[in-house]
């Protein structure tokens, strides 16, 4: 499963974070780890920028992030292969260029300096549900392991993609993948007589449909447990609550069924935000931006 992990670093506490959990994901997979910082082009035109000097002191400053950073990989992981690179440009885009072909991208939830808008709305929701990687947003250090992965599932293409990721990360961490189907009931009318019957029939058939759908992923990745979780209900709340024994929540950028709306912005926005582990937003590897 040998690849790459990129991570975006900028020098603050959540991008140390991501750094430490692309690290460790990296020694989980086999795989290599690049560390990129992006330097604006336009850093220097900023008011409290215009020092004289200032040119080399941010160059430095940027050389100094990379290599405070490949240490601390290299400090967690020892033998691990790290590479570092100082890009220039946009931040969302150098980011979602820079890691085409990788494995998985990491980013911190918040950061400074090259990194300044880099909040959940901006950088993070720029870079997830749009590059051609599965994104992974740190918004803490997360320190206890509970060897599962929690994925939000409804059958469409995009929760397909974020179920094999998601068995992926629990092949690695030799753990189980935790399938959340989630749907909402239909309204009644106040008036229907013997709709609790017709609750029950509803939940029983969403119940197979789940199990139905689950089933050729079983036979597929037989040596990692799957167990599944059918939610009547809205999924956010559901994937939240899941996450509280999780290492990893895994979300696809887009939605049908169960999870209708599910665009960046909506659920995996919600999920984001509310999530009690990192988050990764995983789209088809085949969809269109």
């Amino acid at each position: 499963m040998a690849g790459q992990i990129v991570v975006a670093v900028d020098g603050s506490k959540p991008a140390t974070a991501a750094l430490e959990w692309a690290a460790d994901d990296a020694r989980r997979r086999g795989a290599s780890l690049r560390i990129v910082h992006v330097r604006e082009p336009w850093a220097h035109e900023y008011p409290f920028h215009a020092v004289e000097g200032f040119a080399q002191s941010y160059s430095e400053f940027c050389e100094g992030v990379l290599a405070a950073a490949a240490s601390r990989a290299r400090e967690i992981v020892p033998g691990l292969e790290v590479t570092t690179e100082l890009a220039e440009g946009t931040v969302v885009e150098t980011l979602r260029a820079g890691s085409a072909g990788a494995d998985a991208l990491v980013v911190g939830s918040r950061g400074m300096g090259g990194f300044s808008g880099l909040v959940l709305g901006s950088v993070g929701l720029g870079l997830a549900g749009h590059a051609e990687v599965p994104v992974v947003v740190v918004r803490k250090p997360h320190r206890d392991e509970y060897h599962e992965v929690v994925v939000g599932f409804d059958g469409s293409p995009h929760s397909e993609a974020a179920l094999e990721f998601a068995f992926e990360e629990a092949r690695a961490r030799h753990g189980r993948v935790h399938a959340v189907y989630a749907w909402e009931m239909p309204m009644f009318s106040p008036f229907a007589v013997g709709y609790g019957t017709a609750l029950e029939e509803i939940f029983d058939n969403e119940c197979r449909a789940a199990r139905l759908r689950l089933a050729p992923w079983r036979d597929k990745h037989p040596d990692v447990p799957l167990v599944e979780s059918a939610v009547c209900g809205h999924p956010v709340p559901a994937l939240a609550d899941a996450s509280l024994v999780a290492d990893l929540v895994v979300v696809g950028s887009r939605g049908l069924g169960g999870v209708r709306g599910a665009l960046i912005g909506s659920v995996s926005h919600a999920v984001l935000h509310r999530a009690h582990c990192p988050v990764a937003v995983v789209r088809p590897r085949d969809a269109e931006s």
